[in-house]
């Protein structure tokens, strides 16, 4: 009673304190789930601007919608990707002050197949009617609004052939340029040289520390940034059948091979069922004891399973094959009989006509015309039968004209009617003229194949549910065990083998060979996962994965292990090249040559553009020093990709003077024409860009 008495004299503390801690707690929850983080609400942000999550996240559940057959993680790649281009895009627009109006954005919408080409907004003549589209919106409101959406992105996609025309107009060449270009195609040097390649100094003999990788990085920190990852090393305990397992199953498509008695509930009797060799209804008997149902289609030899085909193929009819294992089956096959020639091979040129089935809109020839012109080719390829190939390269009306015209192996009624009943009514070589749907045919019968029909029972071989358990209970001991034991030491006594360590981005998806595992990738990223952790995943159709984090690189330089494989050996050169000039001493060549234990060699008519070094390879600076050299002088060392050069020029001859440059000029033209698509890449580069994805998805 006294501990109650002194409860209730302090009942407003005791409440207060209460009401404290729960405020407290609301709002660390609060600020631990990010509502009054900025960067929460929003997926990202570009040169300041913020990508709304909200908004982010329709556009992803579009795409996921479209039924193009992405993942959920590439659907937020691609969004993503548009949100940052669109975003230093509309920053690059507003700059130039580009606008578009009404008429432009229309343009724009005809452009697409859907409205352009849209049967409702099309006019008597068949071209594009702005009344009937408007119309059909003012009648449809619920339509009007995603219109308006439609003119938003036609209006961005204006502006971006505007921007991409001043773009294209911007990078030209001058004749100036074109003279330079045809100067470095046509002037010619020759010169002797003495070369001394890096691979003459044994690369064992030159050391990179880690310092000079990092240092090099760093004066190019942009080239070598390295973005955030997690290396997971794993072992995999796979969910397979035993040998039990197997046996088990070999052993029931053994028994079909002999009859066997079974009980009739039905009538309390027993009943004997024939072996496959003797079952009279075979469809039957496959489908009462297979994994796979009756197949009655004939089959070429090249179909059947390779290891087993000449058997199979070579089987007498009434005659059982088996058992024989193939795709994870234990098989018994019967033959039911061979038919000839129930696959052919042809060729064929077509001529379509305007108004044939399927023809290209580009086609404008009359029938008469097509069938005239039919003819004209049958009797070029009756004159000459080796012509085929190259009249179907270079008249036929098909996509199969690109392989001069062959249609490949196809069985009875694959074909259109008259199309099939030539080619199979005739002989391997015939060559005919016939009329289908499609326009005319110039066919010719190539080959034929024999197949036979098979009765095929097939067993898969399965796990079955205790071999299931044994394996389960094995990958739950290897997890158990790693929180006690080194990883590497449990595989070893479990003898599994650890896979090379997968290194993931954060919205990377596939993990190593087992292709798409975003739940690791997740967990490795998860804030409550440290280096060292180790959990066992479920694997559809694999087993059961154990991974361990390994480690964590954070977002920055590349890793010197990895820029290793890329900047050592260029580093090495640069030593070596320090090196070998220190032997590259004398007033000539011959000198030269002898201080350094190398040779004299000579160089004809090179050109920049050609500045190939005999054994060598392209060495533009060497050749580019040989033509500013003065006659007779020798250069200092040069360095050149592959090693170090002195050079000493004999004659320039200069190119004869041309009046125009048109062709140089229009090279040069050509090698601009891709600017604009390199546009948005130029602008991530300098970009500041935030991304929060890891953070929702």
């Amino acid at each position: 009673m006294a501990v109650l008495s002194k409860i209730r004299q302090r009942s407003f503390l005791l409440i207060a304190v209460i009401g404290f801690c729960l405020l407290a707690f609301i709002i660390g929850d609060i600020f631990q789930s990010g509502a009054f983080n900025q960067s929460s609400r929003n997926v990202g942000s570009v040169n300041g601007q913020d990508i709304s999550f909200e908004e982010f996240r329709v556009k992803v559940d579009n795409v996921e919608k479209s039924g193009q057959g992405i993942t959920p993680t590439q659907a937020v790649n691609r969004v993503w990707d548009q949100e940052v281009s669109i975003a230093l895009l509309t920053a690059e627009f507003e700059k130039l002050g580009l606008k578009v109006g009404d008429d432009q954005i229309m343009e724009t919408l005809k452009q697409s197949q859907d409205i352009g080409q849209n049967p409702m907004f099309l006019n008597a003549v068949g071209t594009f009617d702005k009344a009937k589209f408007e119309e059909f919106f003012k009648s449809n409101p619920a339509q009007a609004q995603m219109l308006v959406e439609r003119k938003k992105d036609a209006a961005l996609n204006a502006k971006f052939q505007i921007y991409s025309s001043l773009i294209k107009s911007a990078m030209y060449a001058t004749a100036g340029e074109g003279k330079l270009k045809y100067e470095m195609e046509a002037n010619k040097v020759s010169f002797n040289y003495v070369p001394v390649l890096y691979s003459t100094i044994k690369d064992s003999d030159v050391k990179i520390t880690d310092e000079e990788i990092i240092a090099h990085m760093r004066k190019n920190e942009k080239k070598y940034k390295a973005d955030e990852t997690r290396e997971v090393d794993y072992v995999i305990v796979e969910d397979k059948p035993s040998k039990e397992d197997e046996d088990e199953v070999k052993n029931a498509v053994n028994a079909l091979l002999a009859p066997s008695i079974s009980f009739n509930k039905e009538t309390n009797t027993t009943d004997t069922i024939p072996s496959f060799k003797s079952a009279a209804n075979n469809a039957e008997f496959v489908n009462n004891n297979s994994d796979m149902p009756y197949d009655s289609i004939f089959k070429a030899k090249k179909d059947l399973p390779s290891e087993f085909a000449e058997q199979l193929f070579n089987l007498p009819t009434g005659e059982v094959f088996g058992p024989y294992m193939f795709n994870g089956y234990y098989a018994l096959s019967k033959s039911l009989g061979r038919q000839a020639g129930a696959n052919a091979k042809a060729s064929h040129i077509l001529l379509a006509y305007k108004g044939a089935m399927r023809a290209n809109p580009t086609v404008t020839r009359s029938k008469e015309e097509a069938e005239a012109k039919a003819k004209e080719l049958l009797a070029q390829v009756n004159a000459n039968a080796d012509s085929f190939l190259m009249l179907a390269f270079t008249n036929s009306d098909d996509s199969s004209k690109q392989q001069g015209g062959d249609l490949g192996y196809f069985s009875q009624g694959q074909m259109t009617p008259k199309f099939n009943d030539f080619v199979f009514n005739n002989p391997i070589g015939k060559v005919g003229l016939v009329e289908t749907e499609f326009g005319y045919h110039i066919i010719k019968v190539t080959d034929k194949q024999d197949a036979v029909r098979l009765a095929t029972i097939a067993r898969k071989i399965e796990a079955s549910e205790a071999t299931n358990d044994k394996t389960y209970a094995k990958a739950v001991k290897f997890e158990l065990d790693s929180k006690t034991k080194t990883f590497e030491a449990v595989a070893k006594e479990s003898k599994l083998t650890i896979n090379p360590a997968v290194k993931a981005k954060v919205l990377d998806e596939t993990f190593g060979t087992l292709g798409n595992q975003r739940q690791i990738v997740k967990w490795a990223y998860d804030k409550e996962t440290s280096v060292g952790d180790i959990k066992r995943f479920d694997i559809l159709n694999v087993g059961h994965v154990i991974a361990k984090l390994k480690k964590v690189n954070e977002e920055g330089l590349m890793a010197v292990s990895e820029a290793r494989l890329s900047l050592e050996a260029m580093l090495k050169n640069k030593k070596k090249a320090e090196m070998i000039k220190a032997k590259m001493k004398g007033a000539t060549l011959e000198a030269v040559a002898q201080a350094s234990g190398s040779a004299v060699k000579s160089a004809i008519d090179l050109t920049i553009e050609n500045a190939v070094l005999e054994g060598v390879g392209q060495e533009q600076r060497v050749v580019g020093t040989a033509f500013a050299t003065a006659a007779n002088k020798i250069s200092a060392p040069i360095e050149g990709v592959s090693g170090i050069y002195v050079v000493k020029t004999i004659t320039v001859t200069k190119a004869p003077a041309i009046k125009v440059y048109t062709d140089y000029v229009a090279k040069l033209e050509a090698q601009n024409a891709s600017a604009a698509s390199r546009v948005v890449g130029a602008l991530k580069t300098d970009a500041e860009i935030k991304d929060n994805r890891k953070l929702f998805y």
